[in-house]
Parts: C-alpha cells; structure tokens; sequence
C-alpha cells in the first residue's frame, strides 16, 4: 500500500481508467467473437453487418486509447481476411 500522498492519488487515477478502459476493451472483444461467430456461419449479410459493428468497436478502443493503434488494425484486417475468404 503506498503512503506518500501523489501515489495514493495515483492508484486512485489508475483505478479508474482501469474500470473506464475495461468497458470499451470488453466490448471490442464481444463484437469480435460476434463477427467471428457469424462469420462461420451461413449468413453473409449478418456477417458484414457484424463484422462492421467489430471494427467500429476496435476503432473507438484504439481513439480511446485502450488499445494500441496497430493492434486494433491487426485485428481488423483479420476479420475482413476472414470474411473476405467466406464470400
């Protein structure tokens, strides 16, 4: 546990941020597994219409900062490569 008064205010801060980031990466992961479930499945408008949603989801992760840039793109263009092989 820390003492000195900025570290304390410091974990409080991380605390935080940590809860705020939770919400857009847990949501990011839910659309990707959505896109990927719809993917594999028979529907291909359903699996556009989800894939989209999952980039949206990664980009306003990657805006917000809770993942990184090129990792958000990575995971993008595996899902469209994914998707792109379905049609």
């Amino acid at each position: 546990m820390a003492n000195i008064k900025s570290a304390i205010k410091r974990n409080k801060q991380n605390e935080k941020k940590r809860l705020r980031n939770r919400v857009y990466r847990g949501v990011a992961r839910t659309y990707v597994a959505r896109a990927r479930v719809a993917i594999s499945g028979k529907d291909g408008e359903d699996a556009e219409a989800a894939t989209l949603a999952a980039i949206s989801a990664l980009d306003k992760a990657a805006q917000k900062g809770v993942v990184h840039k090129n990792n958000a793109a990575r995971r993008k263009s595996r899902l469209m490569k994914l998707l792109a092989a379905k049609k």
